[in-house]
């Protein structure tokens, strides 16, 4: 079985899509049947993410921490346990294409590091020629890449279990959990092949997450604080 988590605050306005797309990338012929589970962790929600994620067909489990790396760490846990060999890993504002699986799992490494793209830049109203140049000039989307994206991360279980699997970070959880599987001499493939499109958050969630690196072109001398 393949497993996809996604971690979810108070994402009632995209969660649908982030699920929508998460399983077409489950029933790709390239799979060949193969069983797959979606696995939303609606973590301290107060609105209908929850909800939303199981009308839209995804498994949901509930925790109330307010730390994506917990959250990260208990859909996976359940996939696990519902006997996933593989682990990808995206977020509730992101829409996977539709090979993501297939080419996660094409490249034959113990984990798979993803790039990211966006297609919206008019939450940044006046702004969004700048940070969209910005993102365009700095962000190498080319296979070799060194980018981390929880949004674009797959891995085999027997390799997340040995890292040890995500920590309780509310930032940088997935630069983290990398780094651990680094340290363990698992095999990682720096890929652009997997597709995701993300979102050009305006307000970041967290401290040091992408929607900062996106505002750092506006303020690049400066500090960006979490409205979160």
């Amino acid at each position: 079985m393949i497993g996809i988590a996604i971690p979810a605050h108070n994402e009632e306005s995209h969660i649908e899509a982030a699920v929508a797309a998460a399983l077409r990338a489950t029933r790709h012929p390239g799979l060949a049947d193969e069983p797959c589970r979606v696995v939303v962790a609606a973590d301290a929600c107060s609105d209908a993410t929850e909800a939303r994620a199981r009308a839209a067909g995804a498994w949901t489990v509930t925790l109330s921490t307010r730390n994506v790396g917990l959250a990260r760490a208990e859909a996976a846990r359940a996939l696990v346990q519902a006997g996933a060999r593989w682990l990808a890993f995206t977020d509730a504002d992101t829409r996977v294409s539709d090979a993501w699986l297939v080419q996660q799992l094409s490249l034959g490494a113990d984990a798979v590091c993803g790039c990211v793209g966006v297609d919206d830049w008019s939450c940044h109203g006046d702004d969004a020629a700048t940070v969209r140049a910005h993102f365009l000039g700095t962000y190498e989307d080319r296979d070799g890449h060194r980018h981390i994206h929880g949004a674009n991360l797959g891995v085999s279980v027997p390799a997340y279990l040995r890292a040890g699997g995500f920590r309780s970070l509310a930032c940088g959880e997935d630069v983290d959990f990398v780094r651990a599987l680094e340290a363990t001499g698992a095999r990682i493939a720096w890929s652009a092949r997997p597709r995701v499109t993300t979102s050009a958050r305006r307000h970041a969630r967290v401290v040091g997450g992408f929607a900062d690196a996106l505002l750092r072109a506006l303020v690049p001398a400066a500090t960006v604080p979490s409205t979160a």
